[in-house]
């Protein structure tokens, strides 16, 4: 069974502007379809037992690029997120995506990721969309 999903997508901006945007938490609902809302360090989840509110904390470096996010519920079970943008030239970057299984009992693990997975994807063109129009 797999237990993680790999994605990337190549951005035709500079890895200075993905960080910056991807980096910003307050960018999360405009691109990533799990986030309702997000107030500095909490935000408003949606998960297929409705809404929840949880502890956000993002963690990214200029410097490596990598962008990780880590997302507490109120049953204390901890969800983590791990990407990276790469610069390619000045004007080109990529962007990828660790997806980790999601905080589920295992017999429901392979389900989850791959509907996690299919929803990356499409995410992964939200963002490029947003980025890329945005120039």
């Amino acid at each position: 069974m797999k237990t993680f999903d790999v994605q990337a997508i190549s951005l035709h901006v500079s890895q200075q502007q993905a960080f910056a945007f991807i980096a910003d938490a307050q960018h999360l609902p405009d691109w990533a379809q799990a986030f309702a809302s997000v107030e500095g360090k909490r935000a408003l989840m949606r998960t297929p037992s409705g809404k929840v509110e949880i502890d956000l904390d993002v963690r990214a470096s200029s410097e490596t690029g990598s962008i990780d996010w880590y997302m507490s519920f109120p049953d204390g079970s901890v969800a983590v997120a791990y990407s990276r943008v790469v610069a390619l030239d000045p004007d080109n970057c990529v962007y990828s995506f660790v997806l980790t299984p999601p905080p589920v009992p295992l017999e429901q693990l392979e389900g989850a990721l791959e509907m996690q997975s299919k929803t990356l994807t499409e995410e992964l063109g939200n963002l490029k969309g947003i980025l890329e129009r945005g120039q």
